[in-house]
């Protein structure tokens, strides 16, 4: 174990004078104007705390380097960069949108006429839509990369002990001590461990430690900050971390000078980018359900620094923002985040253009092979699915059509029989849709600590008798015991055993055999359309389902088509796939292209798993590298969240399945299954006794 130091040999050490100019000029800038053309975007999201320092390689840094600059002698300007990307951005998008616009008339008339003019320029075009759409990811990611400008207030590792004690009023209860006390780090380069150059990686700190590291050189970039606000709850309170930044603030604030050189303008600046990207971030899991967290925060910054920097009006309007976001009332919002919404909006459409481009390749990939007999399930499937009165529309087309629509009466009077009479994609489509307005709700935090909310690794998280809030968090507390943990992920769990009880109960209340055959087979191919379109959270939902003891006894299954039975064993493999690797979905680049919702349950316990074990050091050290991890695992949450489902919502069939899953999500299985006779394997009556009075027939006449 070594402490970094600032020897001048290493990489961190070094500043390029034009980083130092662009350093100049951003600080100039800072302090002079309230209205920071930066301020929004600051936190580095999901894939800096799964990448992390790989996130952004030397091309992205080359890239933005020569970016606003007219000639090579010129110094970077930030505001000349932000509006050329910005441009470069729009203009490139807007043509792949219209490209893939042509290329999906070009395809509907190929389709149509069959014509060898189409068929000829529609090869040249996919490859002009896969180039272009490289490009539009190559430039997002460069607008990302400019989270660097947070760097610019980032410190060298031999400052970090002015940062440690340079609050007046610590939370944390230390004595004064050297970095190498409170942090800890690895050289990944062995046998050169005298080697200057050498890379070192931080592997454990005190919580003061961790919380100053936040202050360095390429925390940002590196990922640290991201994977910080994900995990820092397992040492430190949200009050403890918020003490922390504003001792930091109010101790610079008013001696940071216009020179943004020295460490006291850079600590101050540093501050209030990581409070900034801890707003934007972790609002719904902290401040909201913390008031006086949030009342301590904002009577600071109207108290003292509001009247000294404008940024303290900007944090006020980003917690008024936040807040308005997580009330739904959207009319609050500002024109900067009005204009944000509008262009976010306008990625998501270019998202859903594109969806049924990469669909087509990812799903021959996304295939599960277990036998021979595998082949036709595939073939049976699709003729299942374009069975019924009319095509169904794609997942980017306008709502079913009237003629199609149902006249929806109470969902009790209806039954089962749209479940049976809807085709199963529909289903799945409508399903998917309500299990992400559930997802979408979540938050990668919501996922940590869950073995102190109850959850077990069982299908069933919480017993139906005991309420979420009567859950004792006393029994494996992994977060600190003044840490307010938002109960989330037990709404989500309950979600989904609603919906296995209620696949259940709709089964053992068919009053037929015929009916239970035929309702089986819907949610088997229903389940496979889920995990095909990666909607693996109702697909688990619907096995566990089909899995209760009661199901799984009734007659039906030995009279279930062969191909539509094996669609059971495929979900189980696809079932033992996710809990094999916590990292499975994150696997290739599907994940950036389609949809995805993994099994809550599942990812929950691959958590568990990295909790397990201590996770401090004989020092009493916390270990950075098991938080990063647990970081890198949770963090897919966000990554699923930015490519949602774009299929047409059809509310009359939702409002349909909502009031059946409400019906039956209590209902007792077992009870409803013992008032079905078509739940029992029955010889009739008449019959044997039939075969009673035959055989004695037979045995009288050999008597005679």
């Amino acid at each position: 174990l070594q402490s970094n130091n600032c020897g001048p040999g290493f990489a961190e050490g070094n500043t390029s004078s034009e980083e130092q100019a662009m350093i100049k000029i951003a600080g100039n800038s800072y302090l002079a104007s309230p209205y920071l053309p930066d301020f929004h975007g600051c936190s580095p999201g999901w894939s800096s705390a799964f990448y992390g320092a790989e996130c952004f390689d030397s091309e992205v840094h080359s890239y933005l380097k020569h970016l606003g600059k007219q000639n090579s002698s010129e110094s970077q300007n930030i505001d000349a960069k932000k509006v050329e990307l910005e441009q470069l951005l729009m203009m490139e998008t807007k043509n792949y949108r219209k490209t893939i616009k042509f290329y999906q008339k070009l395809l509907q008339k190929e389709r149509r006429s069959k014509g060898l003019e189409s068929k000829s320029m529609l090869p040249k075009l996919k490859g002009q839509l896969q180039e272009m759409k490289s490009k539009v990811q190559f430039l997002e990611l460069v607008k990302k990369y400019q989270m660097m400008y947070a760097e610019q207030w980032g410190v060298e590792s031999c400052v970090l002990p002015t940062v440690i004690h340079n609050g007046k009023t610590d939370t944390m209860d230390m004595a004064p001590m050297d970095e190498s006390s409170v942090l800890l780090y690895y050289n990944t380069e062995k046998h050169q461990c005298n080697n200057q150059n050498g890379v070192r990686v931080l592997q454990a700190g005190t919580p003061l430690g961790l919380m100053a590291y936040l202050y360095s050189r390429n925390a940002f970039l590196e990922g640290y900050v991201q994977q910080f606000l994900y995990t820092f709850r397992y040492f430190c309170t949200q009050e403890e971390f918020l003490q922390f930044l504003l001792d930091r603030i109010s101790s610079t604030l008013s001696s940071a000078s216009l020179d943004p050189s020295t460490s006291l303008t850079k600590i101050c600046n540093r501050s209030f980018y990581i409070l900034q990207a801890w707003i934007e971030d972790c609002y719904s899991v902290d401040f909201a359900t913390n008031a006086d967290l949030l009342s301590t925060l904002k009577e600071f910054i109207s108290s003292k620094v509001a009247s000294l920097n404008g940024y303290g009006e900007r944090l006020l309007s980003l917690l008024e923002d936040a807040s308005a976001r997580k009330s739904g009332n959207t009319g609050q919002c500002s024109s900067v985040d009005k204009c944000e919404e509008e262009s976010e909006e306008g990625r998501k459409t270019l998202h859903s253009l594109c969806k049924k481009l990469s669909e087509d390749v990812s799903r021959k990939n996304f295939y599960w092979k277990l036998s021979k007999g595998m082949g036709p399930i595939a073939q049976y499937q699709r003729e299942r699915l374009h069975t019924g009165s009319a095509v169904l529309a794609k997942p980017c087309c306008s709502s079913f059509t009237e003629e199609s629509s149902f006249a929806f009466a109470r969902a009790d009077e209806v039954g089962p029989f749209l479940l049976i009479e809807c085709s199963a994609q529909q289903l799945s489509w409508q399903l998917t849709l309500l299990q992400q307005e559930v997802f979408h709700k979540c938050h990668p935090v919501h996922f940590l600590n869950s073995r102190a909310l109850g959850v077990k690794d069982k299908c069933v998280a919480v017993p139906k008798a005991v309420s979420a809030d009567a859950v004792s968090l006393k029994v494996c507390n992994l977060f600190l015991s003044k840490c307010v943990q938002d109960q989330y992920l037990l709404q989500l769990l309950k979600n989904a055993d609603s919906i296995s009880t209620w696949v259940a109960a709709e089964i053992v209340t068919c009053h037929t055999t015929k009916r239970q055959v035929s309702l089986l087979s819907k949610f088997l191919l229903i389940a496979k359309c889920c995990y095909e379109q990666r909607n693996f959270a109702t697909a688990m939902q619907i096995l566990a389902g089909l899995e209760n003891l009661i199901v799984r006894q009734l007659p039906a299954w030995k009279i279930l088509p062969a191909k539509v039975a094996e669609i059971m064993e495929e979900l189980k493999a696809v079932e033992v796939f996710l809990k094999s690797d916590s990292l499975c979905l994150m696997e290739g680049d599907r994940f950036k292209t389609l949809p995805t919702i993994p099994s809550a349950h599942v990812l929950a316990m691959h958590v568990q798993q990295l909790e397990t074990g201590g996770f401090t050091m004989t020092n009493g050290a916390h270990k950075w590298t098991k938080l990063r991890n647990i970081a890198k695992v949770v963090s897919q949450v966000h990554a699923f969240q930015e490519n949602p489902y774009t299929y047409a919502p059809d509310f009359k069939l939702q409002s349909y399945l909502r009031q059946r899953i409400t019906r039956f999500k209590d209902a007792d299985v077992s009870a409803l299954a013992a008032d079905n006779c078509a739940n029992f394997h029955q010889i009739p009556a008449e019959k044997n006794s039939r075969k009673i009075q035959d055989a004695l027939r037979r045995m009288k006449a050999t008597f005679q």
